[in-house]
């Protein structure tokens, strides 16, 4: 009698809880990180426990579970472990782990590029202004972070009008005869020319770091005197300049001061949540300042509520950046007390994590709270067009359902020369940027130039992987939902085609749907003509929003194919075949470029004519000549 789904489903269940089982005898009762791994070594999930025994052993017991956790568990198949001393460093830990391994039960917090700062430089006599990003390796005072880089580039295009520092590099600053362009346009005061003597130029420092810290009202009475000053005495361009300089400073303050009484420094986190999914909100404010806000979309289970997403997402966010003294947030995170602690040990300082109740406080962070529905409106909105255009692409080709992963392919190269694939994703989320990838084509029984080769060879290695990392495309294996495309889109007519269609008959590949987009006569756009298997090939209406859509995931492929062959030549240019003979460093290929003008003329030499160039021993002369001549 054939198993219902029910008991199997159950049967699965009690194999991962078996595994999980067979760790508890060797567990111990302390704190520390556990991991759930599936069958192909691919991280499930990373969790951290007080008492990683009492922990783990929850996850064998099936009542009260959700299907999230059934389903994980049932996917089980191997579990590691890492004690630590303390829960508070399992929590640090887990949050490194979680950004690092990005396993797929996990809360997962995508969005996490570095934040720019304003660098004011103290390692050298002339200190300079300028955007940092990434770690804080050089020495100087970092002022942010700000939202985004166009934030910062603004802060910073307003403040050295206010401010004129240098902003150019140390060994620019020291090879400077003249000033440049900055100084010309009021930016800088050239200290590299001696424009300025030095202790002018720090008074300007010393004035740009108080202002950067909040303290610009002392600053604004002094310059206000000193203007005052220059105009009773008949200086009237000195008290233009700093007129300009007062204006400038207003126009930062306008844009972006803020009124929170005693707040030193705090960054506001709200979270929103609609139809299954979440928006966080981060501002930061900094010296009474308001630097910008940026919106975040943690991948997670719809099931998790935002005390539980917060309590994530503040571990993530704040695993690779300083925390400041003061964070509000709109729910109260899972666990605070123990978060506020791992946070405080990790910036050195009290962290305190609140909601608060009254006041200016309150109203900033409502702003953020509207600011994060706002978003996340803006984005199911976009994700509803997404959905509807892919579910016009399925009726195109005659799909079961709308693609849930659409992956597109584009070769590039000239007359043959540094040949690459590429491959870009497309999905619900639009453009997934983390699953593109570039293939160097390695096949040298290829002709220069052949596209059906270049095609086969980029297929066959994708799929040849894709089958030994995920063998499970149709069922519930693991991953069998993330890896696997349901529609594949070659750049090219029916040759192109015909080559996919060979790799995936070789490859026994019949469940993936492929599709082939050529531009028509004369490379017109709207012009399309798409093939696929069985059918004549047709077009669509030139103002078909499906062809839209089609076109933009090509041209995508088209820019990132071309992308990558421009970034492979140029990396061949520097390249040269004395690059490859022993013995020849940098000074011995400048003499016997200068002395032959080129490393064909080298290679076309005499072995006479080599001994003479200077540098250029017999015993070397003989291995260059032997290298061109074997070759040969």
């Amino acid at each position: 009698m054939e198993e219902s789904a029910p008991e199997k489903h159950e049967s699965l269940f009690e194999q991962g809880a078996k595994v999980i089982q067979h760790f508890l005898k060797t567990l111990p009762g302390t704190p520390g990180v556990y991991r759930m791994l599936d069958s192909n070594e691919q991280v499930l999930y990373v969790g951290k426990a007080k008492n990683l025994k009492k922990r783990v052993v929850s996850y064998t017991k099936s009542n009260g579970q959700s299907n999230r956790i059934m389903r994980m568990v049932s996917l089980t198949s191997a579990m590691e472990f890492v004690s630590t001393h303390t829960e508070v460093e399992a929590l640090l830990l887990e949050a490194n782990l979680i950004k690092k391994l990005k396993p797929r039960y996990n809360i997962i917090l995508r969005d996490d590029k570095s934040f720019p700062y304003i660098l004011i430089t103290s390692d050298h006599e002339w200190p300079q202004i300028t955007k940092h990003r990434g770690g804080r390796s050089k020495k100087g005072e970092y002022f942010g972070p700000f939202a985004s880089a166009g934030a910062v580039n603004e802060t910073l295009a307003t403040f050295q009008r206010l401010f004129p520092l240098r902003s150019c590099t140390d060994s620019d600053f020291e090879t400077r005869t003249r000033p440049c362009l900055q100084f010309q346009i009021k930016r800088c005061s050239a200290p590299c020319v001696n424009r300025i003597s030095a202790e002018e130029y720090q008074i300007v420092v010393d004035e740009a770091r108080a202002f950067l810290s909040g303290k610009s009202h002392s600053i604004q009475q002094r310059l206000a005197g000193k203007m005052q000053k220059a105009s009773d005495e008949l200086d009237f361009e000195q008290a233009a300049v700093l007129r300009d300089r007062l204006k400038a400073m207003a126009h930062i303050q306008s844009k972006q001061t803020i009124n929170l009484p005693n707040v030193d420094e705090v960054d506001v986190i709200a979270a929103h949540q609609e139809a299954g999914q979440t928006c966080v909100q981060v501002f930061f404010v900094r010296a009474g300042q308001n630097l910008g806000n940026r919106a975040h979309y943690p991948v997670h289970n719809k099931d998790i509520s935002p005390e539980d997403i917060l309590s994530a997402f503040i571990g993530q966010f704040y695993d690779s950046r300083p925390a400041p003294k003061t964070v509000w947030v709109s729910h109260i995170p899972a666990e605070a007390e123990l978060l506020s602690e791992a946070l405080s040990i990790a910036a050195d300082k009290k962290i305190t994590i609140s909601i608060p109740k009254r006041g200016p406080k309150k109203e900033m962070l409502d702003h953020a709270v509207l600011n994060a529905k706002g978003a996340l409106l803006r984005k199911l909105a976009e994700n509803a067009s997404q959905k509807q255009l892919l579910k016009a692409v399925g009726d195109l080709f005659e799909m079961a359902k709308p693609p849930r992963r659409i992956e597109v392919y584009d070769n590039s190269h000239i007359s043959g020369t540094h040949q690459v694939g590429a491959l870009i994703v497309a999905g619900p989320d639009g453009f997934d940027k983390k699953g593109y990838r570039k293939f160097d084509i390695k096949n040298a029984d290829l002709a220069p130039g052949d596209d059906y080769g270049m095609m086969r060879e980029v297929l066959t290695r994708r799929f040849s992987r894709l089958q030994k990392e995920d063998p499970n495309k149709i069922g519930e294996g693991s991953g069998s939902r993330e890896l696997w495309p349901d529609l594949v889109l070659v750049d090219g007519g029916l040759g192109q085609l015909n080559a996919a269609m060979d790799v995936f008959t070789e490859l026994d590949i019949s469940d993936v749907v492929l599709a082939g987009i050529a531009k028509g006569p004369d490379r017109n756009a709207g012009r399309e003509r798409f093939f696929v298997p069985g059918k004549a090939p047709f077009s669509l209406p030139e103002k078909d929003p499906t062809l839209y859509f089609l076109q933009r995931m090509r041209d995508e492929v088209h820019h990132f194919a071309i992308t990558t062959h421009r970034a492979k030549r140029s990396k061949a240019i520097g390249k040269s075949p004395l690059d490859e003979i022993p013995g020849i460093g940098g000074k011995r290929k400048k003499a016997l470029l200068n002395h032959f003008g080129s490393a064909k003329g080298v290679g076309s030499a005499a072995l006479a004519d080599l001994e003479a160039v200077e540098g250029v021993s017999k015993t070397l002369a003989n291995t260059i000549f032997n290298f061109f001549h074997e070759e040969s």
